[in-house]
């Protein structure tokens, strides 16, 4: 139905005071006459927050690394050491390059440096941008965890890159110690991780990419730690960081979708360095009716925020989940069962007919494209990542690329491929990642395998530590020497004991591009 200028007044009036009804509407699509559902909110709208504006400014400018859980600690560097190494490897695809050489050219101070091949030294604010966009790059970096089931996974945050480099450049550019860095980066990852679990889901069911608009937040966050900002200061730098905050999802599968996380690292440090120099913002930018929570999501579960920041830190519970694979999360367990089903039965490309993988929309939505022919859509493409894992028994980071996607094999296997909404699935909620893999074989033999709750890399089976440093290895090889990459480890596992944070800078700066081994 189509709503006249009077309805539409008393509908948006009505809302403002309460929950919004919204009758069903349906317009024709253009040109071909089929009927598009302009799907309602299942949501109410919930009462304003209070108070939670000034519980955030409290946690920041009181929260020490010396009051945080040793456990806290050790769950931080496990972040920093996946961290450093996806911005490794980010560094060198070619959306990175576009973004270097733009900070080349903008530069102006040498306050902190760009990571990767060649010596970068930028305003804080772009090497944030830079080492922000190549840490989410290649889509390797962790997930933030779902605690309830209308918490979607994946939806949430990757809440270790906005923290880590924004951290890093203002830490850099200050000569902060080790010690500050890490809580700095634990301090944003901590209100970053709070304000997403507790904005109502639907700020990212409708389209905001959470990595972009919280990671915003979590800059502005370790910034303020960092400059050691007075608490009526921070305040104004989460409002005018509300402003900034910004990212959608139309953008997965481009070049985009990384910078959100390298533009929420430049502007968190932009709002906190802003507020700093007496900027003023209001006192409550996320509570009340103008308020973030309100006005990007339609209100906040305040419960999930109040009283709980670091009352568990969200690092230890419910965890991230640390990636296997350089792709979108909600991928990885039916690629596992997918890898299963070809090693189990020793199946090889030319013997499968089709394969059909079933899951809900909180999987079909985001992972949407039919096929790829790019390595940035490929990671949205569960066609693509069912047919690597069936040619190559793998998907890292070599089978990320423009020429393998666009391969003959690539190109024939893909249409093989079916996607198929499951209702049962569905129904289960959408805290974990749920799928089921079928496999048909020209010979007649079918295979089904469902996806394990337990999937790698999550809290259930969480990465160990030889496998954390192969994960780093394997991504700052792309960059680094083999002594760096061995050195750059090791200076992470003692971050905190680290007199600068600037010793780790040089060791992950190298010279020259090309420096790296093979």
């Amino acid at each position: 139905m189509q709503l006249t200028r009077k309805q539409f007044f008393d509908v948006a009036a009505r809302g403002a005071v309460g929950a919004v009804a919204l009758p069903a509407m349906t317009s024709a699509a253009p040109g071909d006459g089929a009927a598009a559902v302009v799907e309602q909110s299942t949501r109410t709208a919930k009462a304003p927050t209070k108070g939670v504006t000034q519980q955030v400014v409290n946690f920041i400018t009181t929260t020490t690394l010396e009051t945080m859980p040793e456990k806290v600690v050790t769950a931080g560097k496990r972040c920093l050491i996946d961290g450093f190494g996806v911005v490794l490897a980010g560094a060198t695809t070619p959306g990175s390059q576009i973004i270097r050489e733009y900070v080349k050219s903008a530069a102006g101070k040498r306050d902190a440096s760009v990571l990767g091949p060649g010596r970068i030294k930028a305003p804080a604010e772009l090497a944030a941008l830079a080492n922000g966009a190549f840490g989410h790059a290649m889509d390797f970096d962790d997930t933030q965890l779902s605690t309830t089931p209308d918490r979607t996974f994946g939806l949430l945050t990757h809440p270790t890159i906005p923290a880590l480099a924004s951290a890093l450049a203002v830490a850099d550019m200050l000569g902060a110690s080790g010690a500050q860095f890490l809580e700095a980066f634990l301090t944003g990852f901590e209100v970053e991780c709070k304000i997403s679990e507790a904005i109502n889901p639907d700020h990212y069911n409708k389209g905001f990419h959470s990595t972009g608009t919280m990671g915003t937040f979590a800059a502005a966050a370790a910034t303020a730690k960092l400059l050691k900002m007075e608490p009526k200061t921070v305040a104004h730098a989460i409002a005018i960081a509300a402003s900034l905050s910004a990212g959608i999802r139309v953008n997965f599968g481009t070049m985009t979708k990384p910078l959100h996380a390298g533009r929420a690292a430049q502007n968190g440090i932009f709002a906190a360095m802003l507020a700093s120099k007496g900027f003023t913002g209001g006192d409550d930018g996320l509570d009340g009716q103008w308020g973030y929570f309100q006005v990007a999501g339609g209100g906040a579960d305040a419960d999930r925020i109040a009283g709980v920041l670091g009352a568990p830190y969200t690092i230890i519970t419910p965890g991230v989940s640390v990636k296997p694979y350089p792709c979108g999360s909600l991928s990885h367990p039916g690629m596992d069962a997918m890898l299963k089903l070809v090693k189990d039965h020793d199946i090889t490309p030319d013997q499968i007919k089709g394969v059909v993988f079933r899951a809900g929309s909180n999987v079909l939505e985001p992972l949407r494209y039919k096929t790829a022919k790019t390595e940035l859509e490929a990671k949205f493409c569960i066609p693509f990542l069912m047919t690597a894992i069936a040619l190559r028994r793998k998907a890292g980071i070599r089978e990320f690329t423009d020429e393998f996607v666009s391969s003959d094999a690539v190109q024939r296997m893909m249409p093989l491929v079916e996607t198929t909404f499951d209702p049962a699935i569905e129904a289960k909620g959408f805290d974990k990642i749920l799928c089921v893999v079928e496999v048909s074989l020209k010979d007649g033999r079918s295979f089904v395998q469902p996806s394990d709750d337990k999937y790698r890399g999550g809290p259930d089976r969480p990465f160990t530590m030889a496998e954390l440093h192969e994960k780093f290895t394997d991504c700052a090889s792309l960059t680094l020497t083999k002594a760096a990459v061995k050195q750059s480890l090791a200076l992470i596992e003692t971050v905190d004991r680290l007199k600068t944070i600037r010793e780790l800078v040089a060791a992950m700066t190298p010279a020259a591009a090309g420096s790296a081994t093979a």
